[in-house]
Parts: structure tokens; sequence; C-alpha cells
């Protein structure tokens, strides 16, 4: 199934002519027959971040959103903050396997990861860092298997249609022959 994704740049130093993470994820999503819907660069601000990423998630033709950047630890790095009020539920799970497997790479350097990901309104959001070594370990190891309807037991293309589903809760429900009001 192709899916229609969104990439965000967040720097302050580069531009989308010069975004080697950003050309790496396009290049691999394409690769594997998904459809770049969008693609922007946005400084480290994390209002300007929150902005561009809410209107990607408002919009019913965008499915997947992926980030780099903004992700580290210095005074300037926020886009975990603009991003994860916006989320629905979260997969802490991306995160935990994403350290594990940059500790192969980088070692103790990968507790500085808060890198994550998570689902609001329908649409799929990876929160990534800027690296191109961090972006091509989460595609390759992680993401790419996701998005494809043939990785089993599960992956995320199967949950997409469920995504927007109506929680049904017992509790706010009338009961059986109670009027409401």
């Amino acid at each position: 199934m192709s899916l229609a994704i969104a990439l965000l740049t967040v720097s302050d130093s580069r531009t989308l002519a010069d975004d080697p993470s950003g050309e790496a994820l396009r290049q691999r999503l394409e690769a594997a027959g998904h459809r770049l819907v969008a693609r922007r660069l946005v400084p480290d601000n994390r209002y300007r971040i929150r902005a561009e990423v809410s209107g990607w998630i408002a919009d019913p033709a965008v499915q997947v959103v992926i980030s780099s950047g903004g992700t580290g630890l210095t005074g300037r790095d926020g886009t975990p903050e603009a991003v994860a009020p916006l989320l629905d539920k979260t997969m802490e799970g991306f995160g935990e396997l994403f350290r594990v497997l940059s500790f192969e790479i980088i070692g103790t350097s990968s507790l500085q990861s808060r890198c994550l990901a998570g689902v609001a309104n329908g649409t799929v959001l990876f929160v990534l860092p800027g690296s191109l070594d961090a972006v091509t370990t989460a595609w390759d190891r992680l993401i790419a298997a996701q998005l494809d309807g043939a990785t089993r037991p599960c992956n995320l293309v199967q949950l997409l249609p469920r995504l927007t589903e109506p929680v049904d809760h017992p509790a706010v429900r009338p009961s059986a022959g109670a009027t409401p009001g």
C-alpha cells in the first residue's frame, strides 16, 4: 500500500537544498513505493514545528509525518516538546528500540536521543534525530517494515483505517431504557 508521507526537517542551519537526512528519507520512502506529499524545513522553534505538524495532522491526505532534527538536549532542541502534546497515543516501543539500535552504532551517546512516535487524528508520526545515521537507522531498521502491509504479525498499515474509530466508553453510554438529559 502506497502511503502519503510528509517530511519535516527541523534546523537552524540547513536548507532543503542542504538536507542530507531529509533527502535520504525522501529517497527511501519513494523507493518503498510511498508518496511524498509535502516537505518543509522550519527552525528549532517549538511553535513553528507544532504549527506545521498540526496542519498535516488535520489534513486527511497525509497519513504519516516524519520529522528529523531538534531532538537533542540543547536549549534550542524542542521537537519532542512541540509534537508530544499533539499525540493521541504514543508508541513508547519506538524510542526504546531506536535507542537499542543506536547503541550498537554510537554507544552510550544513544541515551541522549529523545526520539518518539505516536498517532494523532489517524496520522502516524515519527520524531527522529537529525543525523544521517539516525534517520537511516530509523527508516531501515524500524519504520520501513511498519509502513509495509506485508510485515507480520502486524504493522501500522493495517491499523490506519482503525486509528480514528470512536472509542466506546461504557461509563458514558446511557443505560438501557434511560432517556438522555
